[in-house]
């Protein structure tokens, strides 16, 4: 909950509180926040929007600028959602800092729509149908076509990262490692559980297939309501996956070469199809 803080003087027309004893100093228009979320990077509040009367979230970096890693990512987060208008996507509301100068510039906050539940909190309350899986899913395809073709990987796709409202409406969070295909990449993305064999591997080069994996791996979640591959360690977890799909070809290991869901869930990301119109048939069919 929050609480007023006194400390440095607060920028006219902003308010400063104390919220799971990190200070915010946000406009007078953003009321009644509350802590809802908070990780490695950052943290989340939601937040009445006096201007509109709706509820907002708005998230909050920790030290978005202590180093060249946090400010690359900070920075890539901002920029995209800054250009993203997909239905099935967040998308930014505002972004405002409370500091008054350039050279007092230390942070910044962005405000997004507020959705109160994930998939992810969802799935450990109730056992979705056959209906609502395949809408969810579908929905799911239609955001990571879209991003994909503005030549962007998510790398982070797990349930965590989907919101889902009462009306069963699905948007895509979190675009904080988000990175363009044309970028070498790292490894250390996407949480453990969600991610394909080619990052476990730590190849510097990848493509949007690693998200089709993700998004294969969420579906089989859905359907049976366990995790797919619930590796302890990056070890288990490729021995997890070998034991589902079976060992590569020799001839394709030699040659370093390395129905949907089948098709998403290739060890070897050549084969693993992408966000085409091919992936949306089935699912068009049965919605």
């Amino acid at each position: 909950m929050e609480s007023p803080v006194k400390d440095s003087p607060v920028r006219p027309g902003f308010h400063r509180l104390e919220i799971q004893k990190t200070t915010w100093d946000v406009p007078e228009r953003y009321t009644a926040l509350r802590a809802i979320g908070s990780g490695a990077y950052g943290t989340v509040c939601s937040a009445i929007d006096q201007k509109t009367k709706e509820s907002v979230a708005i998230k909050k970096l920790y030290r978005p600028f202590q180093s060249l890693i946090h400010t690359k990512r900070a920075y890539r987060e901002l920029r995209l959602l800054r250009h993203i208008q997909h239905e099935n996507v967040i998308s930014l509301i505002d972004v405002f800092t409370p500091d008054s100068t350039l050279e007092k510039f230390q942070t910044f906050y962005m405000v997004m729509p507020f959705v109160a539940q994930d998939l992810g909190h969802i799935m450990k309350k109730r056992r979705l149908t056959d209906r609502i899986i395949t809408y969810l899913f579908y929905q799911l395809l239609r955001g990571l076509q879209y991003i994909h073709s503005a030549g962007i990987i998510h790398r982070d796709l797990k349930p965590g990262n989907l919101a889902v409202n009462e009306n069963c409406e699905l948007k895509i969070l979190d675009f904080g490692l988000a990175r363009q295909t044309e970028s070498e990449m790292t490894g250390y993305v996407v949480t453990r559980w969600y991610r394909a064999p080619e990052i476990i591997f730590n190849w510097m080069h990848y493509s949007q297939t690693v998200d089709v994996w993700s998004a294969a791996c969420i579906l089989a979640e859905m359907i049976t309501g366990q995790v797919l591959f619930p590796g302890h360690d990056s070890i288990d977890q490729l021995k997890k996956i070998l034991r589902m799909t079976g060992t590569p070809d020799s001839s394709l290991v030699r040659g370093c070469r390395v129905k949907t869901h089948s098709h998403m869930c290739k060890v070897f990301h050549h084969k693993r199809r992408k966000t085409s119109r091919r992936c949306f048939r089935p699912w068009m069919q049965m919605l």
